[in-house]
C-alpha cells in the first residue's frame, strides 16, 4: 500500500515536470524554422568561405595553402588601385549625400512646405528604381557623343566632357549616379531623427535670439549625430561595395579608374572561378570595412550628443 502511494505521487510530479519542460522547448520549436534557414544559408556559408580562403579552391578542386592567397592578394596592385579608386569616391560621395541629405530633411520639417508627402515621396523614389535600370538610363543622359548632358553644356558652351573615357570624369559619374540613388534614403532617416527634436529647444533659442543657422548648427546638427553616425557607417560600407553602378556604367573602366574591391572580388570568383582567391579577398575587404567603422564610430565618440 505504502509503494502504491509513493508511486502515485512520483508520477504526477514527473507529468508535472516533462510538461513545465515542453512549454519552455515550445518558443524554441517555434523559432527553429529561422535558426535552421539562418544555419544554413548564413553561418555555414560564412564558415566554408572561411575555409576556402586558405584553399586554391578552383571548381572542384581544392588544396590548402595556407595564407598564400591573402599573400598574394595584399602584393596585387589591381586590388591596391580598387581600393584607392573606392576611397576617392568615398570620401567625396559620404559627406556630399549627407550633407544634401541633412539639408532636404531640414526642408521637408519646415512649416512652411505645403503637400509634404508629396516631395517626401518624390525624394524617397530614386531608392525604389532598380539599379540595372537607373544605371542604364544615367549611360543614356551621360553618352559622350548624343547624351542629353553634352547637349545641355554645348548649349552654354562648354566641351563636351569624356565621362566614360577620362579616369577623374568616370569618378565623378559614379559618384553623382550613387548619389542620386541614396540620398533620399538617408534624407528618409534623418527626417525622422529631425521629428523627434523637441520644438522646444528652438523655442528657446529664438527667445534668446539665435536665428535659424545657428539654431541649424546648435541644435539640429548636435541632436542629430547619433542619426548621422548611423548613415555615416551605412553609406560607407555601401560605397565600398559598390559594384552594379561602376560595372554597368563604366565596366571598371578607363584604365581599371573606376574599378571597385568588390567588382575585383567578382572577376576571380565568378570569372576565373577562383573560389579561394576570392573568398580571402571578401575577408581582406571585410576586416577593411570594419576597421572604418570603428574608427568611425571612435572619431564620433559614439555619435554622443
Amino acid at each position: 500500500m505504502r509503494e502504491t502511494a509513493v508511486g502515485q505521487m512520483t508520477n504526477p510530479s514527473i507529468a508535472s515536470k516533462k510538461k513545465r519542460n515542453l512549454k519552455k522547448l515550445t518558443p524554441y520549436l517555434f523559432l527553429s524554422p529561422f535558426f535552421i534557414v539562418f544555419a544554413i544559408f548564413m553561418v555555414y556559408p560564412i564558415i566554408e568561405s572561411l575555409y576556402l580562403s586558405f584553399t586554391s579552391a578552383q571548381g572542384n578542386r581544392a588544396e590548402w595553402v595556407g595564407l598564400e592567397n591573402f599573400k598574394n592578394i595584399l602584393t596585387d596592385g589591381l586590388f591596391w588601385k580598387s581600393l584607392y579608386n573606392v576611397f576617392i569616391i568615398l570620401i567625396v560621395q559620404v559627406p556630399l549625400m549627407l550633407i544634401i541629405g541633412t539639408l532636404l530633411a531640414v526642408l521637408l520639417n519646415s512649416k512652411f512646405i505645403k503637400g509634404k508627402a508629396i516631395f517626401r515621396l518624390c525624394i524617397f523614389l530614386p531608392v525604389l528604381i532598380d539599379l540595372v535600370t537607373y544605371s542604364i538610363v544615367f549611360t543614356l543622359i551621360f553618352n559622350e557623343q548624343y547624351g542629353m548632358m553634352n547637349y545641355v553644356l554645348g548649349l552654354i558652351h562648354i566641351d563636351p566632357i569624356h565621362w566614360f573615357s577620362d579616369p577623374f570624369w568616370s569618378k565623378v559619374l559614379i559618384i553623382i549616379a550613387v548619389t542620386w540613388r541614396w540620398t533620399g534614403y538617408n534624407t528618409i532617416i534623418l527626417l525622422a531623427g529631425i521629428t523627434t527634436i523637441d520644438d522646444s529647444l528652438y523655442e528657446s533659442a529664438e527667445v534668446d535670439g539665435a536665428n535659424k543657422l545657428t539654431q541649424f548648427f546648435k541644435i539640429t546638427i548636435p541632436m542629430l549625430k547619433p542619426i548621422l553616425l548611423f548613415c555615416g557607417i551605412l553609406s560607407t560600407i555601401g560605397t565600398i561595395q559598390l559594384f552594379t553602378e561602376p560595372s554597368l556604367l563604366t565596366a571598371g573602366g578607363p584604365n581599371n579608374a573606376t574599378n571597385t574591391p568588390i567588382m575585383y572580388l567578382y572577376q576571380f570568383g565568378f570569372q576565373s572561378f577562383q573560389f579561394g582567391y576570392a573568398s580571402a579577398a571578401a575577408y581582406i575587404i571585410t576586416i577593411i570595412v570594419g576597421i572604418i567603422s570603428f574608427f568611425q564610430i571612435k572619431v564620433s565618440k559614439g555619435g554622443e550628443i
